[in-house]
């Protein structure tokens, strides 16, 4: 972002992050405090990126906390999920940030999600409507699409198969691209994902270590 005014940027990297994912903390961590630190790294991944714009997406109160000044907090309806969810949040955004072109929307369990996959779905950008980073075990890590947001794009971050679901509701067969896909923390055992040999995810890493001591 560095040497950019708002008018420039066509980009935006926005993490979406929903009350249900504090029920992925492990046994000893405070859910609360688990939310915190996987929405601060996965965020803090998004603010690290080169001529992109961060935005916080949140039906959790009080969470602008974790962001840097100046970036748009969006606040939405806590109680949505699959295909109501990502369209309000793409649609959120996009009337909040209103020079952004190009969005990816970022779900906030996954705080050890490498920055170049991010660009990988930029890049698809380039080629198609929308693009996906799957999640292991089914449903999406990441959905980038051009705004506005296509009204035929219904599938949710859950969605088993979301990279077919969009392919089945869209106008044209190479519409929908997918990157290389990467994993979310959705339960108490998905902490195994977590590899200390990878960079960043310092806050997780950290609460994670104080719950065992």
């Amino acid at each position: 972002m560095t040497g950019r005014t708002p008018g420039e940027e066509t980009r935006l990297a926005a993490v979406l992050v929903m009350p249900a994912m504090a029920g992925a903390a492990p046994p000893g961590v405070d859910p609360g405090d688990f939310l915190a630190a996987i929405a601060e790294d996965t965020y803090e991944l998004l603010a690290g990126l080169d001529f992109v714009t961060p935005v916080l997406v949140t039906g959790v109160p009080e969470l602008e906390e974790i962001v840097w000044p100046g970036t748009p907090v969006v606040e939405i309806d806590p109680g949505l999920s699959g295909g109501a969810l990502t369209g309000a949040a793409f649609t959120a955004v996009s009337e909040a940030v209103p020079y952004g072109r190009q969005l990816v929307l970022v779900s906030g369990d996954a705080p050890d999600l490498p920055p170049l996959l991010i660009g990988k779905l930029f890049r698809e950008l380039g080629r198609a409507s929308i693009a996906v980073c799957p999640a292991a075990g089914g449903g999406a890590v990441a959905i980038a699409a051009h705004l506005p947001y296509p009204e035929w794009a219904e599938t949710g971050f859950d969605d088993p198969d979301p990279v077919r679901s969009l392919r089945a509701s869209a106008p044209g067969r190479r519409m929908v691209a997918t990157g290389p896909g990467w994993h979310r923390l959705r339960t108490p055992g998905d902490i195994g994902w977590l590899d200390p040999g990878l960079e960043g995810w310092d806050n997780t890493r950290d609460l994670l270590a104080a719950g065992r001591a």
